[in-house]
């Protein structure tokens, strides 16, 4: 959802173009995570007001309602009303930037980011999150005179470090640092949430925190010996100044690898200040409060940096106009990428086999599971529903499922008996998060399957599987799909390994993935056929989608995704409850797809398809390869044709005419594809 961004130079000259630059370029990264505002703050020398001195750097603020462009646009035509110095150099200089996504107040230039505590900007803050007692808090503060501008949730955080600062420095002597505010301040802010501070009373300092929301800082030394070796791998490293160094804070590592791959993952409860060239940070233990009238002062902790697995090239469109359109051509290449290394073909008498890593410590425990419980949101929730029916058939183990906003609402039950598995790409969902901490409090053995290695769920699973579909910028989930499916099968083959009444049909399932990334390379040839299909829909208004069994999944993620980007009604619906109210819907305006390949449901789907056809419903099929003739009789409708495959499979086959469907709708209707309306890329708030 929203996305913030920080960097700050020390000991290396930069322009204030350069730096403008920089935070703008951070922001383009975070455009995908879904926004409508966006803002930044910079230095100036100019004479700053309210008496405040002039021998520091006075912080602007500019701010923006739209697109990022936009507030590019309006930072520099306002830059060139004043005599601000672009050329201008720093040797050390803090920014910070902001893509707000609206929760509390409408978009507008007040409600953007960064929020500012009052005349003067003495601190300020960007946040990604929900601050869940703010009513309280700003009541609190508007007892001692604090006046508020925005209807955000935010805007209490920087006049609460104001209010903390003042009092903490009452007898006009400067004592307290910038960390020891920012804890003050964490220790009443309830909710979710990852802030940047900046401040004029700490010039050139920058304070972090986070809890529940994503934060990570990159590090980069200028000049350094890259022959000298893994040197950053030392816990000492952060610790040391002087040396030239860039600082980059960011929601996502997206818009910090084309800087530098050297990052920190912050975790819950850390605190990260940036002085002097120098990364210090403390552990805050919420509940502890002050001792003795001071402000605490946590423990610091050491931490070492890691190294990113991802190219700059991963997030950059490359030859393609769009990065949905991108995504859903990259499928071979992606699932290749998800089995690699996890699929042996079996010599001689050796069985084909899948090797899961990340769970092998934990299969016994697993296959002895009272039940397995999948939870999710979403696009992810629809991959564990296409994977259901086979872990239900190798397993032997009864498998529910669950979305996560659902289980938190109903306090659904969760034995410590219980394996429960969170699917979700970002590795951050808000709801998924949530229902991670109750299943844990439960009890229960959680896995986590992600696309994002170092995420929460990822850190805070029992154990788990990095689907490794790469970089996913499209709001709408593509490849990361497609991917989640193949590692809950290959998820369901690991569990069953010791069965041998299974193991024809596993060695027959494990065949098939390795065949399959050339399988959806055939059908990503239907790329013009879907264009032209798109052409006849694009003044429609409603899309109905029916499947059964393997293919229910993709009767719902299939109207998921024209709903998320080409902004039509669609409507996924389960073809076995068609005559119990859906059939109403059907004239002979109404396109319906119905999707009909190979399985042991075939028979019912055309079934399916004769009754609509006899109401006059205007059919789109899709079938196996040869199929068309058994489908549409008298080519009474119009076929998709897709490679077959083996059933469990066939979703990853038969979502992707789908994807491009949606795609080619939106662009034909003339919507934004990659930043679709209202949503976001990563769900961070409930």
């Amino acid at each position: 959802m929203c996305g913030i961004f920080a960097y700050l130079n020390y000991n290396v000259d930069r322009e204030r173009r350069y730096i403008l630059e920089v935070l703008f370029n951070g922001l383009r990264r975070l455009e995908y995570r879904g926004y409508d505002s966006a803002g930044i703050s910079i230095d100036s020398f100019l004479p700053p007001q309210n008496g405040a001195s002039c021998c520091s750097p006075y912080p602007l603020v500019f701010r923006h309602e739209g697109k990022i462009e936009s507030l590019v646009k309006s930072v520099y035509e306002e830059v060139a009303n004043t005599d601000l110095n672009l050329e201008e150099t720093f040797s050390i200089h803090a920014g910070i930037a902001h893509t707000r996504w609206a929760t509390h107040g409408e978009p507008s230039s007040r409600n953007s980011h960064p929020q500012t505590s009052g005349a003067g900007n003495g601190f300020l803050v960007v946040h990604n999150g929900v601050i869940t007692n703010y009513e309280v808090l700003k009541e609190t503060l508007l007892r001692q005179r604090f006046t508020f501008e925005s209807e955000t949730d935010t805007e209490v955080i920087p006049k609460l470090a104001k209010f903390v600062f003042d009092k903490a420095n009452e007898d006009g002597d400067q004592t307290a640092t910038f960390s020891e505010v920012v804890i003050e301040v964490m220790r009443h802010l309830e909710g979710a949430y990852a802030l940047i501070f900046k401040s004029q009373h700490y010039p050139n300092e920058l304070v972090a925190c986070k809890r529940g929301s994503p934060l990570l800082l990159g590090v980069k030394e200028v000049n350094e010996d890259t022959s000298n070796g893994p040197s950053f791998c030392d816990v000492k490293f952060l610790t040391k100044n002087k040396q030239p160094k860039e600082f980059f804070l960011s929601s996502d590592a997206n818009a910090i690898v084309e800087h530098t791959k050297k990052v920190l993952v912050i975790e819950d409860g850390e605190v990260v200040h940036l002085k002097n060239g120098a990364v210090s940070i403390i552990k805050f233990e919420y509940g502890k409060g002050k001792q003795s009238g001071s402000l605490p002062r946590p423990a610091s902790v050491q931490r070492a940096l890691s190294i990113l697995e991802m190219e700059v090239e991963q997030i950059n469109k490359g030859n393609y106009k769009h990065y949905m359109q991108k995504e859903i051509h990259e499928q071979p290449e992606s699932l290749t990428t998800t089995m690699r290394g996890r699929l042996l073909h079996g010599r001689s008498t050796k069985a084909k086999t899948v090797i899961l890593g990340g769970l092998k410590d934990h299969l016994k425990t697993i296959r002895r599971s009272r039940r397995i419980v999948f939870i999710g949101c979403g696009t992810s929730y629809n991959a564990a529903l296409a994977a259901r029916p086979l872990l239900e058939e190798l397993s032997g183990i009864p498998i529910s499922m669950e979305i996560a906003s659902d289980l938190l609402d109903r306090q659904g039950l969760i034995y410590r008996e219980d394996t429960a598995v969170f699917v979700s790409q970002s590795g951050e969902t808000a709801d998924t998060l949530h229902a991670l901490e109750y299943a844990l409090e439960n009890g229960a053995l959680c896995v986590g399957i992600t696309n994002t290695v170092g995420s929460a769920i990822a850190r805070n699973t029992h154990c788990g599987v990095h689907i490794n579909a790469g970089a996913e910028i499209g709001v709408a989930s593509t490849k990361a799909y497609t991917s989640q499916i193949v590692v809950m099968a290959m998820f369901a083959l690991a569990i069953s390994g010791d069965s041998i009444l299974s193991q024809a049909r596993r060695e027959a399932i494990i065949d098939c993935l390795f065949e399959l990334p050339c399988k959806v390379r055939g059908v990503l040839e239907l790329d013009q056929e879907m264009k032209d299909l798109a052409n006849l829909l694009i003044a429609e208004q409603s899309l109905l989608v029916f499947g059964r069994g393997y293919n229910y999944a993709t009767a719902l993620e299939g109207a998921l995704k024209v709903k998320e980007v080409a902004l039509m009604h669609s409507e996924g619906i389960l073809a076995g409850e068609m005559k119990h109210g859906p059939l109403a819907l059907v004239d002979e305006n109404l396109p319906i797809v119905v999707i009909a390949t190979r399985d042991a449901c075939f028979r019912k789907q055309q079934s399916v398809i004769q009754q609509l056809h006899a109401r006059n419903g205007r059919l789109i099929v899709m079938c196996s390869k040869g199929d068309a003739a058994s489908v549409s009789t008298g080519g009474s409708c119009k076929v998709i044709e897709v490679p077959q495959v083996e059933d469990c499979l066939q979703p990853v086959i038969n979502i992707v005419p789908l994807q491009l469907l949606a795609y080619h709708l939106t662009v034909l209707r003339g919507y934004n594809v990659d930043q679709p309306r209202n949503l976001a890329k990563s769900v961070t708030t409930q």
